[in-house]
């Protein structure tokens, strides 16, 4: 499910002020994305932040400019749209409009990518010659540029092509089955994998999934905003049925044939975190079994396809996530990184080709969070991590050789990096609950920094609800759960009030953190303002916290969740302005699935609920993620019955509504359907909302609707 976690955050926070200029509440308008006036409310940070090399560049009116390397500089134009629009000799009418179709800038070579609804161009900034133009349709989907050779590599369909700098376009599959697809990211988006075309180094081949799933089930979706409802099949693998078949294709550019690598039996595995060795002779692949506890590192010849040596394999008892490709040293092609859970928190091994560990290079009792690259020589490797506190994430650099470790990030709050094309200098983006947010520039080998942006509070004219982040202890007496809770607007302790707690409780989820407004929503301020209190808290099953914290839930989804979360709700009963009669949950997605455990085990608690996009069986879900938490309902069929919400549709004592997109391809529609079909059987009475037309998410001006209509609930029937 990756977090799919409906509401993005909006930008807000509380401030200490004197006075405010306030005259009515924040509206939904101004609070949820998809309001009109949502965007006049958010941080104001640097537009298009890019490396040009070793110089970052970002976005104002219509120029690029590079940020001063010193405070005391001022920001140079790089380029403007009046200059793009004359070089690229454009009539009139195809004039650029904004700088914003400037997607990419490419420091070694000097050209930065134009990329418009109907061609791209390759400009040369020193030349002004236009060095490439390439032909953009709206069927050109998951498009992929390789600088080194200037060739887009994009899917139409289900099949793959390229396409050259002088708009020759090479079909690379011709597959005819619309079941069979090519060039899309495959194992539905699970173990890191967000895409399906991989270029090599040198840009001289192009690996790419090929993904059969003629043996899944058809599961059908219909459109109804035709004159007749049409029929849209959706290839989706339910947990413990049959799976996709995927293999992995390499494209030699220069012969123009594909070979295919040659993975073996049994098909249904997970071919993850594919990688490239510098010389681009080899490719590195986590193979991951069907029952996800085995995870095999291999490599296999580029050319013949041919299986190279299986490096080493890991086992975990519950399951294996992969997420992270190999990376190989920059001065030293013999030796790669690789990241692993296997000490029981996110850590990187130091490994040679052959597959001998050299050393671990972090450990602790945190997790490292992401792999950031190498600093200018490519001694040291700069990673982000949780060591200083698991509600942060800061930047370091450790020495490969001798392990000496630094700090790079100097503020509080969350951190994310990007490095420079030489490894010299950082660009630090961070927040705070206090600060909206910043970026710094940071070089790497002296760890100097100077501050280019600083975001003002779009909301310092305003007087806004309290929020506190803080922690308590889960039933275990010695588990620390975080929590964020935002009071009522205008508080008074003497008063009670009702509370919802929003909820989301699922892998790879982490709600509370010490970033802008501890992470709060636009909605979670709009209900303080209209007197609610709103909690949410992160239990035991979310990310961040090292293994056990979270594959404690393994094999018993919404079970050690629905406790911790409880804990949290003995945390607000003992708060006198608490009303513990008028008590709520929402959540969607995972959180919808959490808010029916917590509505079905506890309804002596929860008086209103509203469930969005809910998972209410398991086995409705698909094979990657489901298998994962709960193995095959053949394997756990206590497990599924278990967590099964349908099953306990009779428990149902207060007010619920389901929330449901009639063309979810995520949660399909029948986790719905099923409970309200058991609701019906065992004589309860949840109310139902769907939105047609929409997926998993409700987007645009629709969201505002679904926030009103969520609101309404709390106000009819909790407040």
């Amino acid at each position: 499910m990756r977090i799919i976690n409906f509401i993005i955050f909006a930008l807000s926070i509380i401030l200490p002020m004197k006075s405010y200029s306030q005259d009515i509440p924040l509206s939904l308008e101004d609070l949820i994305p998809g309001g009109k006036s949502f965007y006049k409310y958010r941080a104001e940070m640097p537009r298009q932040l890019n490396w040009y090399g070793d110089q970052l560049t970002y976005a104002k009116g219509d120029s690029i400019f590079i940020v001063p390397q010193k405070t005391n500089q001022k920001p140079q134009a790089l380029i403007t749209l009046e200059i793009i629009n004359q070089k690229l000799g454009l009539e009139k009418s195809a004039e650029l409009k904004s700088i914003g179709y400037v997607t990419s800038l490419y420091g070694k070579s000097n050209e930065i990518l134009i990329s418009t609804a109907s061609n791209s161009y390759l400009l040369n900034i020193l030349t002004g010659e236009t060095t490439g133009k390439y032909a953009i349709t709206k069927e050109m989907q998951n498009k992929d540029f390789s600088i080194e050779k200037r060739i887009f590599a994009y899917t139409k369909d289900n099949n793959l092509y390229i396409q050259t700098k002088e708009g020759r376009e090479l079909p690379i599959t011709k597959e005819t089955d619309k079941a069979i697809v090519n060039g899309q990211s495959a194992h539905r988006n699970e173990f890191g994998i967000h895409k399906g075309t991989f270029w090599s180094p040198k840009g001289n081949a192009l690996a790419f999934y090929r993904m059969d799933q003629t043996m899944v089930i058809d599961y059908p979706l219909v459109d109804i905003s035709t004159r007749v409802a049409e029929l849209k099949d959706l290839k989706y693998p339910m947990a413990g049925m049959k799976s996709h078949q995927v293999t992995l294709g390499v494209y030699d550019l220069k012969t123009e044939k594909t070979v295919y690598l040659k993975t073996g039996t049994p098909k249904e595995k997970y071919l993850t975190n594919i990688a490239w060795s510098p010389d681009e002779k080899s490719i590195y692949i986590a193979e991951i079994n069907r029952g996800q506890d085995t995870c095999i590192l291999k490599s296999y010849d580029a050319l013949t396809g041919n299986l190279k040596s299986t490096l080493f394999t890991e086992i975990h008892p519950k399951y294996v996530e992969p997420e992270n490709p190999v990376i190989f040293l920059k001065n030293d092609s013999n030796k790669f990184v690789w990241t692993s859970k296997r000490d029981g928190f996110n850590h990187l091994y130091l490994y040679n080709t052959s597959g001998a560990l050299i050393k671990q290079i972090t450990s602790g009792k945190w997790d490292v969070t992401s792999i950031i690259g190498f600093d200018e020589k490519g001694d040291n490797l700069l990673y982000s991590s949780t060591e200083a506190s698991p509600i942060e994430k800061h930047i370091y650099k450790i020495n490969l050789k001798n392990g000496k470790k630094e700090q790079l990030s100097k503020q509080e709050g969350v951190h994310s990096a990007m490095l420079s094309a030489s490894g010299k200098y950082i660009c630090d983006i961070y927040t705070s609950q206090n600060n909206a947010g910043k970026v710094a520039l940071t070089e790497t080998g002296n760890n100097k920094t100077s501050i280019f942006h600083e975001a003002k509070n779009p909301y310092r004219n305003m007087q806004l609800p309290e929020i506190t982040l803080s922690s308590l202890k889960a039933n275990d007496g010695k588990t620390d759960l975080y929590y964020r809770l935002v009071k009522p607007l205008n508080f008074d302790p003497q008063k009670k009030y009702p509370v919802i707690v929003y909820v989301y409780g699922g892998p790879h989820s982490q709600l509370v953190d010490n970033s802008w407004l501890g992470q709060a929503r636009g909605w979670d301020i709009y209900m303080a303002e209209k007197g609610y209190v709103v909690f949410t808290i992160d239990n035991r099953g979310t990310s961040n916290r090292g293994n056990d914290f979270e594959n404690i839930t393994h094999r018993q989804l919404g079970i050690i969740e629905t406790e911790d979360q409880m804990s949290g709700v003995d945390f607000l009963r003992s708060q006198p302005y608490v009303d513990t009669e008028r008590i709520g949950v929402h959540g969607w997605s995972y959180g919808g699935f959490m808010t029916l455990n917590l509505m079905l085990r506890h309804p002596e608690t929860f008086k209103v609920g509203v469930a969005g996009g809910p998972v209410t069986d398991w086995k409705y879900y698909e094979i990657m993620y489901g298998e994962r938490y709960m193995d095959s309902p053949k394997e756990n069929s206590e497990g599924y019955k278990n967590s099964s919400m349908v099953e306990k549709a009779g428990d149902l004592k207060g007010r619920l509504m389901l929330i449901h997109g009639d063309e979810d391809p995520v949660v399909v529609m029948q986790h719905s359907m099923q409970f309200l079909k058991s609701s019906i059987k065992n004589r309860t009475h949840p109310d139902f909302f769907v939105y047609p037309g929409h997926e998993h998410n409700m987007m645009g001006v629709d969201r505002v609707h679904l926030h009103e209509h969520i609101t309404r609930y709390f106000d009819d029937f909790l407040k």
